[in-house]
């Protein structure tokens, strides 16, 4: 009896058991079926004026059409909060310095650094300057985020369950029409800093002299560095440096730089400096040069991959409208890539006109070191005597632990930025005797980048584009532009400082501030910035190579990228006659590395004995220098540049500071040169061959640890995954394997088709973070045959299979129709008053 009823108890436990297990799963498919957005049918919306149609093509692009742009603006802003509401949160939490509240100390360098920057109080003061129209095209927007919030049918996804939060914060205001402002300021600052390698060339001159730091970091191909000043003279001239070092600089690395605050913050790795790759391709070709006769143009910005992604695409359609104070909005029938953020087509086309962009990367940053007053620390140096900073203190809520205040001085020149980096407390700098102030361009009150965007979405031609263009501040962007007309053209379009002929330093290092002659001198006219009509060669291309012509009489930066992209655009646009889509998408697609052919000799030529020298020899025999996935070559090369800049950098600079270095820069044009020069002093104790060699054993160890004792079977692809990172679950094992999107992908940081990695990373080094965030291809002699893809899905819903429905294709070099007209739709959507 007594095992019978045991037998029974444990039977309806199990029954129970089942039970409590189905209920689960039900209620997590009912949660799961609930945080999809509406598609179809009907919604009530208030805030809108009349109906709106909200259609999803085949393609997946959403379709705005309103009766009037606020309309169509205000339901942009409820689009975006149906698929991307996690990311409009995040993304505001970051730029307001808010990160802590969710994640604890791990963000507190993230928030300070906002906070200093003063992101959100920029973004005011440039909103407030904003004419009327456009003021209230961000209002509209912004009601649509809140219109969607307060009337949700929709279950928030779930990174607001897991971390306990609310959309809005302690605020309840989910996206305000300054934030859109500030959107666009997180975007130049993601694109338009430099700051990080002027303190990085700070940082190397403590010890390495000067001449050497021009061999590591050398100037563009064929020109002298941009300043002839004797750096590491001036900088213990001036005492700057913090001897002996203490305690924080063997935390941080004693030539720690600028570092990325945390790795799922967002993509700061503008401030860090450039390794080589960062940037995008965009090109046009004259219809002379076309099958058709009429342009075509392809664009493929490179930017930090993320999951959802940074674009979100679609269509706005309104016809004409008149704003508040009676003055008239033109109409849009526009297509392409939105920044969930922002209520225009970032990149994109009209009926009749198309455009892209590429980073042109002017030096728009520049450090000043403040000498603080030895009788007063409140006071700093000016030409004009001494000063007092301006201070404010900032409460940044921690979560499990007390509000942190934080201090944030300015000077004249702009927000100091030793008070919140850690870096910079990181034993390079004497902090009672000097402190980091930042001059951007960015931070300026009359910064009307938004202005432009939604100008430009009203274009019909490349004449209008440039005219919409014309109040684009920063980033400064080199933009190409085709229309139906079989008009071409380029223009550098943002803000660029005027530095006086005294300024012997022209940016390039952080500068006495109290030296007036090292004062920005104004702006360079819009006149001035470079630009071309395409008749020269009937085709125009930027990689943010140098885009200046000889002879060119103004200085906009001495940082170029390497112009290895550019010179094999350049080749395959000249080496084609006629060319139509299928070889602009080839040319998108193309994996040669110039750069790796470039040392390649030097790896052949290695003297090696290891065991599978003769193997990976023979894998490298004749290769091309294609960094295709599904070869070994590309991985083998890798690996030996890997090894042979650790080889040769970090003896001559230090672990600590190449620890802090490497991986944001790769210092290839330096070890390119080291090598060539047979140089003995980097070299040594070696001989450049052997060094070259002993970095081919270190790296044949590394890849048979990892991948096996076969070289044949190693492969680039699956070394080099193009990963989108979740923010912040992409930092959580357990959580990353859902939230993360990871295809195989080709490329380096040096081809056409881009999959720049950092080799300092301790998980996946050669994984792709940083690539085509976007490929579009747009035909002028036939709009509606344009064509775009990107890394991820259209949803930022992970439970959706629209979140990661095209990586498959990007990867693989598919594309999807951009069209104003689909054939069909497969889903449609009205929004009602």
């Amino acid at each position: 009896m007594g095992i019978s009823r045991t037998t029974r108890w444990i039977g309806r436990g199990a029954v129970a058991l089942v039970a409590v297990v189905l209920l689960a799963g039900a209620a997590a498919a009912l949660y799961v079926l609930r945080s999809f957005p509406a598609l179809d049918g009907r919604m009530q919306t208030p805030g809108l004026t009349q109906p709106v149609q909200v259609r999803r093509d085949g393609a997946d692009v959403t379709h705005i059409e309103a009766a009037t742009p606020f309309d169509a603006w205000f339901a942009m802003g409820y689009v975006h909060a149906q698929e991307r509401t996690w990311q409009l949160e995040f993304n505001r939490r970051l730029m307001h310095g808010e990160l802590s509240e969710l994640f604890g100390p791990a963000a507190l360098d993230t928030d300070r650094l906002m906070r200093t920057l003063d992101i959100a109080g920029a973004a005011r003061r440039q909103y407030a300057g904003l004419p009327p129209f456009a003021r209230e095209a961000l209002q509209a927007y912004s009601r649509g985020i809140a219109s969607f919030h307060q009337h949700r049918a929709q279950a928030l996804p779930p990174e607001f369950l897991l971390l306990g939060a609310r959309p809005g914060g302690a605020q309840g205001t989910p996206w305000s029409p300054e934030d859109s402002v500030g959107w666009a300021l997180m975007m130049a600052l993601d694109l338009g800093g430099n700051w990080g390698t002027e303190f990085a060339r700070l940082s190397l001159v403590r010890t390495l002299p000067t001449d050497r730091l021009w061999q590591l970091m050398p100037p563009y191909p064929g020109e002298a560095p941009a300043t002839s000043v004797d750096l590491q003279a001036l900088y213990r001239e001036l005492g700057v440096y913090r001897t002996p070092a203490g305690p924080v600089a063997a935390a941080h690395g004693q030539g720690a730089q600028p570092p990325l605050p945390v790795p799922w913050a967002h993509d700061l790795a503008a401030q860090a400096g450039d390794p080589g790759g960062r940037g995008s391709n965009n090109w046009v070709v004259a219809g002379r040069r076309t099958a058709s006769g009429k342009p075509l143009l392809a664009n493929d910005p490179h930017l930090g991959l993320g999951a959802p992604a940074l674009w979100y695409f679609a269509r706005l359609k309104a016809p004409a409208g008149v704003a508040g104070d009676g003055s008239a909005v033109a109409g849009m029938d526009v297509v392409g890539a939105t920044l969930p953020g922002l209520p225009f087509v970032v990149l994109g086309r009209t009926a009749r006109a198309a455009w892209g962009f590429t980073n042109t990367a002017p030096d728009v940053q520049d450090l000043y070191l403040e000498q603080i007053d030895p009788a007063d620390p409140k006071r700093y140096r000016t030409p004009d005597g001494w000063a007092t900073f301006a201070e404010r203190e900032e409460t940044i809520r921690v979560k499990g632990q007390p509000d942190v205040r934080h201090r944030v001085r300015a000077t004249r020149h702009g927000p100091v930025l030793s008070d919140a980096q850690p870096a910079l407390h990181g034993g390079v700098i004497d902090l009672d005797r000097h402190v980091l102030a930042l001059r951007w361009s960015a931070l300026d009150d009359d910064n009307q980048t938004v202005l432009a965007g939604l100008l430009a979405n009203q274009a019909r031609s490349v004449a209008e584009l440039f005219t919409a263009f014309a109040h684009y501040h920063s980033p400064m962007q080199s933009v190409v532009a085709a229309d139906v007309h079989g008009a071409i053209g380029f223009k550098a379009m943002g803000r660029v400082p005027v530095r006086g002929a005294g300024n012997d330093l022209r940016g390039v290092a952080p500068a006495p501030g109290w030296d007036a002659r090292y004062d920005w001198q104004g702006w360079l006219p819009l006149a001035d910035t470079p630009q071309d009509d395409g008749a020269a060669h009937g085709w125009l291309a930027t990689a943010n190579q140098r885009i200046t012509p000889p002879g060119y009489p103004h200085f906009i930066t001495a940082d170029w990228s390497l112009p290895y992209r550019q010179n094999r655009i350049a080749g395959r646009l000249e080496a084609t006659p006629r060319h139509d889509m299928a070889s602009l998408r080839a040319l998108q697609q193309d994996t040669v590395s110039l750069a790796a052919l470039q040392l390649l000799p030097h790896l052949v030529a290695a003297p090696t004995d290891h065991a599978l020298a003769a193997q990976a020899r023979a894998l490298l025999q004749g290769w091309d220098g294609d960094m295709r996935a599904d070869r070994a070559a590309p991985l083998i090369f890798a690996a030996w540049a890997d090894e042979l800049a650790r080889g040769l950098v970090a003896p001559r600079i230090g672990a600590e500071r190449f620890a802090a270095l490497y991986g944001r820069r790769d210092f290839r044009a330096g070890i390119e040169g080291m090598l060539q020069r047979g140089d003995g002093w980097w070299c040594q104790p070696l001989t450049c061959p052997q060094q070259a060699g002993a970095a081919f054993n270190r790296a044949l160890d590394r890849l048979a640890a990892l991948h096996g004792s076969d070289p044949a079977r190693w492969r680039w692809g699956a070394a080099h995954p193009a990963l989108s990172v979740h923010r912040p679950f992409g930092n959580v094992p357990a959580l990353a394997r859902w939230f993360d999107v990871r295809v195989p992908s080709p490329g380096d940081a040096y081809t056409v088709n881009v999959g720049q990695y950092n080799p300092a990373e301790k998980h996946d080094p050669f994984a792709s973070r940083h690539a085509p965030s976007l490929r579009a291809v747009y035909d002028l002699g036939d709009p509606e045959q344009s064509l775009f893809i990107y890394q991820t899905g259209q949803s930022g819903l992970v439970f959706s299979p629209r979140y990661r429905d095209m990586a498959g294709a990007w990867s693989q070099g598919g594309m999807r129709p951009l069209q104003l007209q689909p054939a069909r739709y497969a889903h449609r959507l009205v929004l009602t008053p």
